[in-house]
């Protein structure tokens, strides 16, 4: 199955708990705009170089698209959409004014020099400058992409229209019309909710955790949750998973990481492969990396009760069943991680109003939008007697029925 066909499969998942009209559920099947560009890159050297890239405004009926835009070697067609995708359903479970887009181009970018990552940025504005817009589909940040990206692609924008548009691109730096509170916001969402749930379950015991990804989102998560008294056993990245059965040291973590580049060269933990941490023998298990680490392949050695799904898509729908089958509580995506759209969001306000506003009033705001959405999704997969996932997906369906 496609990562695509296993994303929309969770809507077939949903549809017999959801209020909404057979028109509008076919619909969110396919994107309504799917582009495809060839970026031409100059090199330092003078060469060419050809690039692919896309953006997909997977649906705007609540408003403009809204999603990252993605530089990585692995960016196709498929995760494009598909990510899309779950922007869509993301926005509309929480609440937002704003529709599902993404992008990305195909592209390694430790091999391009900053001059020529300028150049390219520019390059895929000027390509899909027609579907841009701050009334049409609005870019952010995601994988090696960051405000300097923003800043640059923003200031194209602007000089193709001859007038300042600071609502088109979110993710940018403060003195570039950037908000308070953007770098965390992913992280501290996903805080908000798996707290608002442990207060649900009546849980307030120390939680043995594991965190696969130890990038921004996973390794402040790992330091809020540490803070809070949880004992974090085990984190990763792509070089390995550092591990330790009396609790690792975050912050000594962090700063390995930051000097060594790689989460196992703290000397407080055992080095593992990457994939063992996701096996550990855990209470909180958190997939914060790519898509899709939980397959098949590994499901039958997860041993974590309850998985709280700070990437998109971290588990596919077989090993969904499989955890379901076994009363695995997985606190969805779409819920968990919406916190950076729902900052990003904020952003876009900002820019359109010309306000600018302090870091506790952003994140007041983002709390009590996220304590209603969790306990929506709560209630409702316990009145309707399903997993959260199906309670997640049935809401969004319905605030999109429109």
């Amino acid at each position: 199955m496609s990562l695509f066909d296993d994303a929309i499969s969770r809507l077939e998942w949903s549809r017999s708990f959801a209020d909404i009209c057979d028109a509008r559920f076919e619909a969110l099947h396919r994107p309504k705009l799917l582009t495809e560009v060839t970026i031409p890159l100059q090199k330092d050297d003078g060469s060419m170089e050809y690039f692919t890239g896309w953006r997909c405004r997977f649906d705007d009926t609540r408003g403009p698209g809204k999603g990252g835009v993605r530089f990585h070697p692995g960016v196709d067609v498929a995760e494009v959409k598909t990510l899309a995708f779950w922007m869509t359903l993301k926005t509309a479970l929480v609440g937002l004014p704003m529709g599902g887009g993404k992008g990305g181009i195909a592209v390694n970018t430790r091999e391009l020099s900053e001059t020529e990552l300028e150049r390219l940025s520019r390059g895929y504005v000027r390509a899909l400058f027609p579907v841009l817009g701050p009334d049409l589909d609005v870019p952010a940040p995601d994988v090696a992409t960051g405000p300097e990206v923003m800043g640059w692609m923003l200031d194209e924008y602007e000089r193709i229209v001859g007038h300042k548009a600071p609502s088109t691109f979110t993710g940018k730096s403060i003195a570039r019309g950037g908000i308070h509170g953007r770098d965390g916001a992913t992280a501290n969402g996903a805080h908000h909710v798996i707290k608002a749930w442990l207060n649900r379950q009546n849980i307030s015991d120390d939680l043995t955790v594991a965190i696969q990804g130890f990038g921004s989102a996973g390794s402040l998560i790992a330091s809020l949750l540490s803070r809070d008294g949880h004992k974090i056993l085990a984190v990763s990245d792509s070089s390995g998973t550092t591990y330790n059965e009396d609790g690792l040291d975050i912050e000594g973590v962090s700063q390995a990481k930051q000097k060594k580049g790689r989460v196992d060269a703290f000397k407080g933990g055992e080095k593992l492969d990457s994939g063992s941490v996701l096996t550990c023998d855990v209470d909180l298990l958190i997939p914060a990396a790519l898509e899709e680490a939980i397959t098949l392949d590994n499901v039958k050695d997860i041993k974590a009760k309850t998985i709280l799904e700070v990437a998109n898509g971290p588990v596919s729908v077989e090993a969904e069943e499989q955890l379901d089958k076994r009363g695995v509580h997985i606190l969805p995506d779409i819920l968990v991680n919406s916190g950076g759209v729902i900052v990003s969001w904020m952003e876009w306000v900002q820019g359109r109003s010309g306000d600018q506003w302090e870091e506790s009033e952003v994140t007041r705001r983002l709390h009590e939008r996220l304590d209603e959405s969790a306990q929506a999704v709560f209630d409702r997969a316990e009145k309707e007697d399903t997993t959260l996932r199906r309670a997640a997906y049935a809401i969004a369906m319905e605030a999109l029925d429109i």
